[in-house]
């Protein structure tokens, strides 16, 4: 579990690519403080497994579905990412609860200064803006940001300095990839409600039986 915090961006070093999957090296320091293989780093918003480590880099396994659901497949060697630990108990939470499970990409369409902040606009399919709320919470390739305005095909987000300067968000470009993770809390009323389950076409009621019984046939 994560909070959205960038604790630190990285780089990618090395990408051996599979048939569908993928082994990333990425090089690191403050998130390599206290890390051990098996430990989960937020990858760009990702959970990734370390498999290994050294002093300044850590590697993980892409698996083919997190390669269909996420854009760790655009990745190149020199590609920043955003990185965080998994969050421990004894922390202050200053974002929201992020598990790194991504639910789908969103697709930058606009980058707009105002004052000292930026707003990022992301263009979203149907299917994840309806978890994304006003004043709600979304995690942008792992950065726990606050939704500003919500469309029926986009939303927006507002980059303070101190955001844009920590994480990767605004080195990004019109028509970038981003991972996204909505909240969490949101899709599960929706299943304990069953909201998401496909609805049974009603039975017909005048049926010959029921006309039968009646005295109509």
């Amino acid at each position: 579990m994560f909070t959205g915090i960038i604790e630190e961006v990285g780089t990618v070093t090395a990408v051996h690519p599979g048939a569908r999957s993928s082994r990333l090296t990425i090089g690191a320091r403050k998130v390599l403080e206290g890390t051990k293989v098996g430990d989960s780093i937020c990858t760009s918003g990702v959970c990734l497994t370390v498999t290994s480590l050294t002093g300044s880099t850590f590697t993980a396994d892409v698996m083919a579905e997190t390669m269909r659901r996420t854009k760790l497949g655009t990745l190149t060697v020199g590609s920043p990412v955003n990185l965080e630990r998994a969050l421990c108990l004894n922390t202050r939470l200053g974002g929201h609860i992020v598990s790194g499970h991504i639910d789908g990409t969103g697709t930058i369409t606009a980058m707009e200064r105002e004052d000292n902040a930026v707003w990022v606009t992301v263009e979203a399919d149907s299917h994840l803006l309806r978890y994304i709320i006003p004043k709600g919470s979304i995690a942008i390739d792992g950065i726990s940001l606050t939704v500003a305005n919500v469309t029926d095909h986009d939303f927006q987000v507002s980059i303070i300095p101190h955001t844009g300067e920590e994480t990767t968000l605004l080195c990004q470009q019109i028509g970038s990839l981003v991972n996204l993770e909505c909240d969490m809390i949101g899709k599960y009323v929706e299943k304990l409600l069953g909201l998401s389950a496909p609805k049974e076409a009603p039975k017909p009621t005048l049926t010959a039986e029921f006309l039968a019984q009646h005295g109509f046939l």
